[in-house]
């Protein structure tokens, strides 16, 4: 446990942990707790009216147009000959929890008196924390779902976590508010990036946990469900232990007194 970022680990995963928690609390720090401030309310289901819209060929060519008059880099949008369109997104990754990545170690062969390599690849893995701010661009179709996006994100910093751990998320201001909606799988980013404009400040997207109030836990490997088995059921025969504890102190005390 570590005292200044509360995470946990077992004990046998200690080694293979690589954290950096002692850093002083800089200027990202004060944004994002600024920005927390802003994020009252974060439970928008519904798409607004704009990102309802339905837009022919004639007004996806327009639209296409006005966004590229608009942007001040090359990130243009391309308008494609089968009706579809090609485009970029920027993608902020705010995760509060460390992600995992494949980490190969070298080890000495058991049987290294045999002919053959000596050495054999163990696979493990390793934690980090993302650095807060990290901004990632994608190029991507007018039909990639949100889930692909999620699942391109995570190659592109070849994380090995589930990705329904994740949720992608919409990020507007208005009013000096901050609002986030959780995108849906089926949901596609650059259709609501065309819509929205290049305004940041309208729409940008977020890489987040995917925090349901449920817990998924398809989302868990197998071995990450056992250990939740042997946790819980060491944490019932603790329980019962206290329960035979007390009624016995209980039992005792009665036949004292008789």
């Amino acid at each position: 446990l570590s005292p200044d970022c509360s995470f946990t680990c077992h004990y046998r995963c200690r080694a293979l942990v690589r954290l950096d928690c002692n850093g002083p609390l800089g200027a990202s720090d004060e944004d994002d707790g600024t920005e927390q401030a802003l994020e009252k309310d974060t439970n928008v289901d519904e798409p607004g009216e704009w990102e309802k819209a339905e837009l022919d060929q004639a007004q996806v060519e327009q639209r296409i147009k006005e966004y590229n008059s608009q942007i001040n880099s090359n990130l243009f949008m391309s308008l494609n000959k089968d009706g579809s369109y090609t485009g970029f997104i920027k993608v902020q990754l705010k995760l509060v929890r460390p992600v995992s990545v494949p980490a190969t170690k070298r080890v000495p062969s058991l049987q290294a008196g045999r002919p053959g390599p000596r050495t054999q690849g163990v696979k493990r893995r390793t934690s980090f924390y993302l650095p807060k701010g990290t901004v990632k661009h994608l190029h991507i179709l007018s039909h990639t779902r949100a889930s692909e996006v999620i699942d391109a994100l995570l190659r592109k910093f070849t994380v090995v976590d589930n990705p329904r751990k994740f949720a992608l998320f919409e990020r507007s201001e208005k009013d000096e508010q901050v609002y986030l909606r959780k995108l849906a799988d089926e949901e596609r980013p650059l259709r609501l990036r065309l819509l929205a404009g290049p305004s940041e400040k309208v729409l940008s997207f977020v890489l987040k946990e995917n925090e349901t109030g449920e817990v998924n836990w398809d989302a868990f490997t197998l071995p990450e469900l056992h250990n939740f088995l042997r946790i819980l059921q060491r944490e019932e025969e603790e329980h019962v232990r206290q329960l035979r504890h007390r009624y016995a102190r209980c039992r005792q005390k009665m036949q004292e007194a008789l």
